[in-house]
């Protein structure tokens, strides 16, 4: 399954909410430097629809806000 993520990096509440283009909206603390917004984002869409970490991949943008990620 692919969806689409709009990142808040450096957010003060980690949370994600729904978009009305049938993407999500993922709020992280994390910076966007190294990977770090990235990981952060894999975490926690991975809680979101409990799977593990691992099973969550960039597709597309990983160094933009808006990505495309991909659930195994």
């Amino acid at each position: 399954m692919r969806i689409s993520v709009k990142v808040k990096a450096r957010a003060k509440i980690e949370k994600i909410e729904g978009d009305k283009d049938n993407g999500l909206i993922v709020s992280v603390k994390a910076r966007p430097e190294k990977g770090k917004a990235n990981l952060a984002v894999g975490r926690a869409v991975a809680a979101h629809f409990g799977v593990s970490p691992a099973r969550i991949k960039v597709v597309s943008g990983s160094t933009s806000k808006n990505k495309i990620l991909e659930i195994k």
